[in-house]
């Protein structure tokens, strides 16, 4: 069995508790399945040298978070990544637990509580390419 240090961060780390800052850019209507299931997905632009387009989905009782935001909104997105194979093919989520606008006000009911961030490597502090 192999002992990791306390600063020493696990794979997992990287895959949960993820936040981004943007503007809302789509919202779409909530999707409700044959199985009771729900869902409802939407997408911010980021505010960076080279902005991106993020879809984010909301499940089952967090799909109305996005519902107190407009296209335009500055919103902060709290999300985890979520994978899953299917028929040979690999796909990813990007799953939304809360929501916070620009003041920092939160919409929603928090998720698991945050880990701290990450101090970055001596690698990423000399990347300066935009991806």
């Amino acid at each position: 069995m192999m002992f990791l240090p306390a600063f020493m961060p696990t794979f997992a780390t990287y895959l949960y508790n993820m936040e981004i800052l943007g503007k809302v850019k789509i919202i779409r209507e909530e999707q409700t399945f044959p199985s009771g299931f729900t869902k409802r997905e939407f997408v911010i632009t980021t505010e960076e040298q080279y902005p991106q387009d993020i879809q984010f989905e909301l499940l089952k009782e967090k799909s109305s978070l996005i519902s107190s935001y407009n296209p335009g909104d500055r919103i902060k997105v709290f999300f985890d990544i979520r994978g899953r194979e299917y028929q040979g093919k690999y796909y990813n989520s990007l799953v939304s637990w809360k929501i916070e606008g620009q003041g920092g006000d939160s919409s929603s009911q928090s998720g698991p509580p945050m880990p701290p961030p990450m101090p970055p490597t001596a690698a990423e502090m000399e990347d300066d390419l935009p991806f």
